[in-house]
């Protein structure tokens, strides 16, 4: 597992996943513009009660929040699945 990778489920700990896969995307990126700057490419999918209630711009602003500076440092793309328990 690749370093941002840990330091992306490191994060996202913090909003209690019952379930989490993080793929790194960056491999099919290469050359890619928004790529140049070393920064990744990412899908999430995330499940989690602290969703429920929440509307889908909602939870991604909430994982983007848990992600914090990892933004700006080493994230340039993220695709998110964020769910509740009773929609998997």
């Amino acid at each position: 597992m690749s370093e941002r990778v840990s330091l992306i489920r490191e994060r996202l700990a913090a909003l209690a996943p019952t379930e989490l896969e993080i793929e790194d995307e960056s491999h099919r990126h290469v050359g890619h513009e928004g790529a140049r700057d070393g920064r990744g490419h990412f899908r999430v999918r995330i499940v989690s009660m602290a969703f429920a209630g929440m509307l889908p711009l909602a939870r991604h602003r909430a994982v983007y929040a848990a992600l914090g500076d990892l933004m700006q440092t080493d994230i340039h793309a993220l695709s998110i699945d964020a769910q509740v328990p009773a929609q998997t």
